[in-house]
């Protein structure tokens, strides 16, 4: 999740629109009313397709009692927020390249169909993948020097919509013929991928000077890593048009691995995981789920890691009154009357996100958003203090805190980069605000995807890590939220053994584990909301413990 100061008034970002789609991710829970499911600036033209200039002409045919939490609503953000003619991104001035090594064709793919262990024969993959095209270029390692190992780089284009997502592969340093292969996914939502290779746990960092620093503790020294910029209109990524949903983001990654593992069998032979962080709380198991939503699949899913993400709003959001009071194992960065401040508005905070749970429309969902953002989130940064760190103020409000940030979006629209790459955007960004505003306001933000969980569970590990020094995603919110899920080990795994984390020949622990049978959850100390930036040898540590499978259930 990265955060501006004008998006926390806003709801910290995000949104859905779900509609159908989210309906069969999610089995049953949502209201069939007029306005469950439905994105607000779909309310935003009238019958002959005229869009209606306020607000106003939206709201006609709700309630007097909704009307009345959106008046209220509306007093905590700016009126341009609510200006819909704001709302149409534009896609990003490009250039479409032909220089490419590869294009794997999803039409072709589609097409192809094998015989069943019954005799039966059933398409190779499934999913509608024909409108999905890959671009592939081979990334030459001397001209970067972000690494020595092989490299691709491209364009998953869906030609139907005109989508465009950018992503770049790095082969293991280690084994690539057996080593597995992850996937990186940034939050935000809106923010780069990109980000997390140079900021985090990639080959290399960028330095003040835009030149390339090794990363020893790389999380590709044992494993391949994919880093996607998602959804469009991300990083390199572009489209005429954008996506404000994550049910919609999942099909485009599944039809992306589908065609890259096509063209690299020799890797889709390999285990596959799925990691990230912040946003990628409501991402991966949405992704997940429509993986092994689909029997037929060349897509060797094997686990899920989330990294201080925000996954179950209703249980999390009860955490950041302690974690800004001196509760979390850091000093109070909130004065008394502000503590019970935020004590006074939880209720009504969690009555909105149960009621958004309950219908799933955005008539609930985006003022549940707004109103908790405000009152739980906004205190907190109003201090000055850094959201992502709760040890430091923040010193570079225009790179979300973090000066290094502006060091990679200066590197990446470097042209010598963007021509090795093959990138056909004018410019790189590491956050779009447009995505984040278009997502809050689709209700994404307070949507129940923890209500995922326990199916990915029946067939895969799933690990949840947080940086105990986060505040935005804190640690005492992911804790509780693993505590309070509902599945059949519940009762197993709040009672499993809390074990200490260390590096071999370590005196002292980084950290401490909770594991039973495929659910596990760390708490790693003096990490922010960044954890391979903050602890990087401990990062790579647990992620290759994990990716080895030493907390699988047996």
């Amino acid at each position: 999740m990265r955060i501006a100061a004008s998006t926390v008034l806003l709801g910290a970002a995000s949104a859905a629109s779900f509609q159908q789609q989210a309906q069969q991710v999610l089995s049953g829970g949502f209201g069939d009313g007029p306005d469950a499911m439905k994105p607000i600036t779909d309310s935003f033209a009238d019958a002959a397709g005229h869009t209606i200039e306020n607000l106003e002409e939206a709201f006609s045919g709700m309630t007097a009692e909704a009307k009345a939490l959106w008046d209220e609503i509306k007093l905590l953000v700016p009126d341009s927020a609510f200006d819909p003619s704001s709302w149409l991104s534009q896609p990003k001035p490009h250039r479409r390249r032909d220089d490419w090594n590869h294009v794997v064709k999803g039409a072709d793919v589609q097409k192809l169909w094998v015989q069943g262990e019954d005799g039966q024969e059933h398409r190779q993959v499934d999913g509608r993948i024909e409108d999905y095209n890959l671009r592939i270029k081979s990334v030459d390692p001397a001209k970067l020097g972000v690494d020595s190992v092989k490299q691709f780089s491209g364009y998953l284009d869906d030609e139907a919509n005109d989508k465009h997502l950018f992503y770049w592969f790095f082969e293991s340093r280690n084994d690539p013929k057996n080593d597995p292969v992850v996937l990186w996914l940034n939050g935000g939502p809106g923010c780069s991928s990109l980000t997390g290779l140079f900021f985090e746990l990639g080959p290399s960092s960028i330095d003040k000077k835009l030149k390339v620093v090794n990363n020893e503790f790389s999380w590709n020294n044992n494993a391949s890593v994919i880093f996607l910029d998602q959804p469009v209109n991300v990083g390199y990524s572009y489209s005429s048009n954008p996506v404000s949903n994550t049910v919609a983001a999942g099909k485009d990654v599944y039809a992306l691995l589908t065609l890259f593992f096509h063209q690299f069998p020799e890797y889709a032979n390999q285990d596959f995981h799925i990691a990230g962080e912040s946003y990628a709380g409501h991402y991966i198991p949405v992704f997940a789920s429509e993986i092994l939503s689909h029997k037929n699949r060349n897509i060797n899913l094997k686990s899920i890691l989330i990294g201080n993400g925000l996954t179950d709003g209703l249980t999390q959001y009860e955490h950041y009154r302690p974690m800004a009071c001196g509760d979390g194992g850091y000093p109070a960065i909130l004065g008394e009357s502000e503590c019970r401040a935020m004590d006074n508005a939880l209720p009504r905070c969690q009555s909105l996100i149960n009621s958004c749970y309950e219908s799933g429309s955005v008539w609930s969902c985006v003022p549940a958003s707004i109103y908790c953002n405000n009152a739980m989130i906004g205190p907190y940064q109003r201090t000055g203090q850094n959201v992502y760190d709760i040890r430091s103020k923040c010193e570079d409000s225009s790179n979300l805190c973090y000066s290094g940030l502006g060091y990679i979006t200066d590197y990446l629209n470097q042209k010598d980069v963007m021509e090795a790459l093959g990138a056909e955007v004018s410019s790189y960004d590491s956050c779009n605000f447009d995505i984040n505003r278009n997502f809050l306001f689709q209700g994404d933000w307070m949507q129940p995807f923890h209500r995922l969980v326990p199916g990915i569970l029946d067939e895969i590990p799933v690990l949840i890590y947080a940086g105990d020094a986060d505040y935005i995603c804190n640690w005492l919110g992911n804790q509780a939220w693993t505590e309070a899920l509902e599945w059949p080990g519940k009762k197993d795994f709040n009672a499993a053994k809390i074990k200490d984390l260390k590096l071999e020949g370590a005196e002292k622990e980084y950290g401490k584990v909770k594991a039973s049978g495929n659910f596990s959850f760390m708490q790693i100390y003096q990490a922010g909301h960044m954890v391979p930036m903050d602890q990087p040898e401990n990062s790579l540590d647990f992620l290759n413990r994990w990716l080895g499978g030493e907390w699988f259930a047996n």
